[in-house]
């Protein structure tokens, strides 16, 4: 049975432990520096509940030691610092992060490892890039390749048409950092809450605007190889603007920490989501100009002992898919592995992939 140590008791941290345990191959080492977290988590979990600061490398070391895998659902700057502990003791690395630097950081950490290093294996990136890939290599060439996803209400109350669902940190971050594009073959960057459009999925009308890190890798593996790549965010028509005025006119932009607390006491968190993906590729196929797209909506479902949010569910099942595949054999065992190496029928097909099948 191999042993995978789960790092931050959170949202996606405590399904990722019920999950990888409810498979019946894993032994779960679910570790915090929290240990109310760990409390919570207790109940619906079979894991072994560790409290470890994983700012302290030496600690964290000796927890990790003779784990097969690690895998951090830690916010995105604690994670160069994990995937070095991860180096030192032999273990593959996995996180959901969407920052680029930092997956810039653990590709440089990677380099000479003896485990896997696959980060961005949640939901965007992640899910998204192994769907956009695999329409892209159906065309003989392609022109535009366009990534959409949202995680939303089911039923939004609020202004902003918005609850909390993710890391508060992510989401802020998504909204102020650069966005990597491909435009006219060339990789570029481009503004966040940028590049407004509307579209209707199944007669409802969703917004979608620039935000960073959901393409991944894409613009590294794409460029010069098609003409347009974007990635957007998808919310209800409205929030853009109400964010443009938070961020912009009342410069809560330059101050990341006071948002953080705004939104984290005005805007409730829900279990009641639904998660939105829309890939779309446009390109030339036996001569003809062709369009093909790839579609889901995802709810939640239950796991183990309760329900989980669909946010959660995603994000999990991403993680847990990549790490599954990794450790029996159908992706490497060994160096940085990018989502687009990973075959969209192998991960439908993945015990944890599949929950990406559970459509409304």
């Amino acid at each position: 049975m191999k042993k995978v140590l789960v790092l931050g008791a959170g949202k996606i941290g405590r399904i990722v432990s019920v999950m990888l345990h409810q498979s019946g191959d894993y032994s779960v080492t679910l570790a915090d520096s929290n240990g109310q977290m760990l409390e919570v988590c207790a109940p619906d979990n079979a894991a072994t509940l560790v409290k470890v600061d994983v700012t302290d490398e030496a600690a964290l070391r000796e927890v990790a030691r003779g784990h097969d895998a690690i895998l951090s659902t830690c916010p995105f700057y604690l994670n160069v610092a994990i995937a070095r502990v991860a180096r030192d003791i032999g273990a593959s690395y996995f996180d959901v992060t969407e920052d680029v630097e930092t997956t810039r950081a653990i590709r440089e950490i990677s380099k000479g490892a003896d485990g896997a290093f696959v980060p961005q294996c949640g939901l965007a990136p992640g899910f998204i890039s192994i769907a956009a890939h695999d329409l892209f290599k159906r065309f003989d060439k392609v022109r535009s390749l366009r990534l959409r996803v949202g995680a939303l209400p089911q039923n939004p109350t609020n202004r902003l048409k918005y609850n909390l669902t993710w890391s508060t940190d992510g989401l802020i971050n998504e909204y102020l950092n650069p966005c990597e594009a491909i435009h006219k073959g060339k990789r570029i960057e481009v503004l966040p809450l940028e590049g407004y459009e509307r579209f209707t999925i199944d007669g409802t009308e969703y917004e979608a605007f620039n935000t960073s890190g959901g393409v991944g890798a894409l613009c590294d593996m794409l460029e010069g190889k098609l003409d347009s790549l974007d990635y957007k965010t998808v919310r209800y028509p409205g929030h853009q603007e109400i964010l443009k005025i938070l961020i912009e006119d009342l410069a809560l932009g330059q101050r990341p920490e006071l948002m953080k607390d705004i939104f984290e006491k005005s805007l409730p968190v829900t279990s009641q989501d639904v998660i939105v993906i829309f890939a779309d590729a446009v390109g030339e196929r036996d001569g003809y100009l062709c369009e093909e797209n790839f579609i889901r909506k995802v709810h939640g479902t239950r796991i183990g002992p309760r329900d989980w949010s669909a946010i959660q569910v995603t994000t999990s099942a991403g993680l847990c898919a990549v790490m599954d595949m990794v450790l029996t054999g159908t992706l490497p065992g060994k160096g940085y592995i990018q989502q687009e190496q990973v075959a969209l029928s192998d991960f439908l097909a993945n015990r944890f992939g599949r929950y990406y099948e559970h459509e409304a």
